[in-house]
This record gives C-alpha cells, structure tokens and sequence, in this order.
C-alpha cells in the first residue's frame, strides 16, 4: 500500500510514521490483519534472524526521514510533534530491544511470535469462500513461518542468549495441549468452513498442526536441555531496557518498587474493611474471597456468562455516553467472545480493525469451569471491554484519520493502555458502579493483583530484598518461587492461574508493572488538569479529548494529559 500523499522529500512526520506502517504490513501480515487489511490474510511474517533485521532495518530508515521531516515548514505543529514523539520514542526502544538479541530468547506463555501466529486466526475473516481460501494459504504457511522463530532460537543460543526454563516448559505444554489427541485446535478451528473447501481446509490444518508438533518437539527435545540451568529472571540491565520499551518512559525502578509496596499496604487496609461486609468476622479478605467463590453472586454456564458479560459491556456503554464519554456509534459496538483452549488464564481483548468491520472484542478463558463468580468479572470487564481497553482502543481507531494511523495502532505503549484500563476500573468504583461488597471487594482484589505485581516483577527480576515492613518474608531477597507464594497468598486467583502469572512476568520481563505506573499517571495527568481548570474541569471533556490524541509513553503521556 504505497503512500501517495506527498513525495519522499516533502512528508511531515505524521506521514512519515503512516509510510512506515504501511511498509511494516509489508514485513508484518499479521498487523495487516488487525487492521483490516484484507491482503495480508493469507501470509505469515518472517521470524527468522533476517526477517528482524529487516524491520530494524525500517525503523534505522524512518528515524533518518523523521529528522528530515521535523525540520521542514509545519514540522513543529502540535499533532506533528506529538507524532513525531511516539514515532522516535518507540522506534528507539524497539531498536535497543533489538540490538540486545531480545528477539532470539523470545519464549512467553501469552505473547510470542508462536502466540501471535495461532491468535491471528481467530481474528482473520471468515464470511466468504475467499476468506476461507486466504486462511488456508495461511495454514499453508505456518511450518515456514514457525521455523523462522525456532531459527531465531537456535540462533540465540549460539549467542549465548538463552530464554527462561519456566517458560520453555509452560510453552512446551500448551503446544501439547493446542495440537491435541486426535484433533488439533487448527482443525477445531477449520471445521467450521464451508464443505466445499473441506478437503483443502483439512489438509491446511494437517501442515499447520504438524508445523506445531515439531516445535513442541524440538522445544521438549533439544532446546529445553540447552537452556537448563539458565536464570528465569533478568537482571537489572536488562529489566531496565524492557521497561522503557513496555513503559515509554525512564523509570526509577527503586521508586516504582517502594511505590508498589505503599499501595500494598493501602488495599490491604482497605481490602479488611471492605471483607467485613462481605464475611463478618473473616481473618483476612481472601477468606471473605473464598466465600464469594462458593457462596456469592456467580453465572452458570459458559455460553450464559458470554452473554451475561455482553450485557454487561452494553449496559455501561449506555449508562456512560453522553455522561462521562461522548462515543461515535461504531464505538459503542463491542462483543464478548470466550477464549480458544489453551489460552493463557488471564482474560484479554482485541481491538476493532481501523475500518470497523471486525468489532472490539473480549475474550475469557474458562480454564475447564462453568461456573464464574461476579466480582471478578464485573471490574475485569471494565478493564478489558468498556470504559477500559475498548473504549480507549475504538476511539483511537474512531479519529486514526485526524492523527495518524501509526499513533492508533503499531505505536500503542503497553503502559499507556494497561494504564488506562486500571484507570477505568478506578472510575467505575468512583461513580458507583459496584453495588455492592462483594464486587467492590473484587475491585480492590483486581487493584491489589497489579500492585503486588509492581512489587514481584521488579523484586525477582532485580532480586531485591524484601523490606522490613513486609508481612511475608521480611529480610529475604526475591526469587520466581517467594513470587509467586506471595501472589498466591494476596489474590483470589485459582493456583494454576496465579503460576500462569508468574510464568507470564518471567517471560515479559517489564510489563506487568504497567498497569499501576500508567494508572499513575493517568491520575496524576487528570488532577493537574482539574488544579489547573478549578470549577469549570470538565471530566467528560477531559476523557474525549485525553482518549483522542493516540498513543503516547508515560514520560510524554503525563506532559500531555496535564496540559489539557
């Protein structure tokens, strides 16, 4: 998709950054798909070594033009400069990721290039016959596209660039699990077809599952005993790196670790008061938690809590537009989906293509249950679907045209969502949305699962010492094995779900920290525009127009929504 709207010499950066997303689709079919690109559904990207050094090589070539562009006349204007911002920040940070071999260790139980090839699928479209011909040139081309991941692997351990055993191992189980006994999550997935293409369908999926089966084996075989002994954490050097890249911004990652452990302490405070009402007399929330899981306001029935959760995102939608948001009609379209088995357990959502005609979507994970206790779901879906991912997500989809498409898509921060989701769940509880104990005390158990990950993901990653103030372990320096105690022993999440967790921080080093340190932000920004306005902030102006100006790191994110 050449870019035709000015010559190479004369593009300001918001078009610099728009060529780049177009090239990147070039290299990437993958964010042609979740853009909506309807010519990428039948490609996968290159994985291999080379294939990265090609996108790095983009992103030297953009920042070179970006230089160019910020120099000629308008360069300088506002939108101008707050694309060419992202632009620079986040190319940066992916180059430095880079060019530290992070690409050649990249083994995670919920984002990797393994992930994102099975996910796509569930997001390509499938309304026509021609759909279904491009997804079964995709199936055709998973073997290549997944020997391109193992050669980076391989390539990173002649480096001496090995990823954690814990998530070999986590990754090794759920290719097991996705290839199947005799049906393969990629047949499940193809059964659905149409007949006439059966024959075609099948044989796709066939090449696609044993592209899966030799990467398990591999991965159980010979990768699994050549990083034995290497450490599931990563060092102060390298967390450093991965933060700015997940974050946008220069942490100070003492400070974020004393901070994580100050809002501990406040929710459990606040998490004891509120388990009264709940459980009298229980010795601690999760015993009033533990209560809820058996006793409490629950759904039954996978398909019933679909549906209950539908209802869910559709009535906040109604009760917040026109009040504290003003949301464009095809913003206000979101839909509920359950997760496809072997998902990871934490629920996620998937954001609407820039032309709408694939929706905002949230996805649960059952984990094997049918029965799904209220008050985690309730503050859940307000993070995952509506005011939190979707209604951030949508709406910078919504106005991609008055920005630029790379500050609505490829440039999204991590912490500059996550953030906001948290935000979102925050804002519900101050306008009274949880009626009662028992989901006001799953909101404080979701608020308190990101501060306690503040505090495990910086401690194991850096091994810092436990402070004297703890109540568990006083004295002791962090590993993966006291994490994910103290996660266990601070959420209401079922044991397979909190080592879900852990595995999940080991292998994203940087990113779970996210959550608190862009809600942080997100409050901070919001407090200094209602000093600065006095009487006359506007809190539903703030969102609109706070929602509306894309993606930015958290350094520049708080300068932004300060101003406003």
């Amino acid at each position: 998709m050449p870019d035709t709207t000015a010559s190479e010499g004369s593009r300001l950066p918001r078009q610099v950054a728009d060529a780049y997303v177009d090239a990147l689709v070039d290299l990437d079919p993958l964010l042609g798909t979740y853009l909506g690109i309807a010519e990428s559904s039948g490609h996968l990207p290159d994985f291999s070594p080379a294939g990265q050094e090609e996108i790095a090589r983009l992103a030297r070539r953009t920042l070179e033009r970006l230089g160019e562009a910020e120099a000629r006349p308008g360069g300088d204007s506002v939108a101008e400069r707050r694309c060419a911002q992202l632009l620079r920040e986040r190319l940066t940070a992916e180059l430095a990721v880079h060019e530290a071999g992070e690409g050649l260790r990249t083994v995670s139980n919920i984002h990797s290039p393994l992930h994102r090839v099975r996910e796509i699928f569930t997001l390509t479209p499938t309304d026509t016959d021609a759909d279904w011909a491009a997804i079964t040139r995709r199936l055709r081309a998973v073997p290549q596209s997944l020997a391109g991941y193992r050669n980076s692997l391989e390539a990173g351990l002649k480096q001496d660039l090995p990823a954690g055993p814990r998530q070999v191992k986590a990754v090794t189980a759920q290719l097991t699990e996705w290839i199947g006994t005799g049906h393969s999550w990629f047949a499940e997935f193809t059964d659905q077809g149409p007949e006439r293409l059966r024959e075609e369908l099948t044989e796709a999926a066939a090449l696609a599952t044993g592209a899966l089966v030799e990467l398990r084996d591999w991965f159980r075989d010979s990768y699994a005993p050549a990083v034995e002994g290497a450490p599931d954490v990563v060092g102060r050097e390298r967390y450093g790196l991965l933060a700015r890249f997940y974050n946008g911004a220069d942490l100070d990652l003492d400070e974020a670790y004393a901070y994580g452990w100050d809002e501990f302490h406040r929710l459990l405070a606040e998490m004891r008061a509120e388990a009264g009402k709940v459980l009298p007399g229980a010795a601690d929330p999760w015993e009033a938690l533990a209560w809820c899981d058996q006793h409490g306001e629950a759904i039954e029935g996978v398909e019933e809590t679909r549906q209950w959760l539908q209802s869910l995102m559709d009535e906040a939608i109604d009760a917040l537009d026109g009040t504290h948001f003003e949301l464009a009609e095809r913003v206000r379209r979101v839909e509920s989906h359950i997760a496809p088995p072997g998902s990871a357990a934490a629920p996620y959502y998937t954001e609407p293509s820039l032309d709408f005609s694939r929706p905002g979507r949230t996805w649960l994970p059952t984990m094997g249950e049918t029965r799904f206790p209220a008050y985690d779901l309730v503050t859940t879906w307000y993070h995952e679907g509506v005011p939190g991912h979707h209604l951030q997500l949508a709406q910078w989809a919504h106005v991609a045209d008055s920005l630029s498409r790379y500050q609505t898509t490829v440039g999204l921060v991590s912490a500059n969502a996550e953030g906001w989701a948290l935000y979102a769940e925050r804002l519900m509880d101050e306008l009274g949305f949880l009626t009662n104990a028992e989901r006001r005390l799953g909101y404080l158990d979701a608020q308190m699962l990101r501060a306690v990950r503040v505090v495990i993901d910086i401690g194991m990653h850096l091994e810092l010492e436990i402070p004297e103030h703890s109540p568990f372990h006083p004295g002791e320096r962090w590993t993966p094995e006291l994490a994910q105690e103290f996660l266990a022993r601070h959420s209401s999440r079922p044991a397979d779900y909190v080592e879900s967790e852990v595995i999940r921080y080991q292998g994203m080093a940087g990113q779970a920290i996210g959550y608190k340190l862009g809600e942080r932000v997100w409050l901070q920004g919001r407090e200094a525009s209602r000093a600065r306005h006095g009487a006359d902030f506007d809190l539903k102006g703030w969102h609109m127009t706070a929602l509306s100006q894309g993606s930015l790191g958290l350094d520049d994110l708080l300068r932004e929504i300060s101003a406003l």
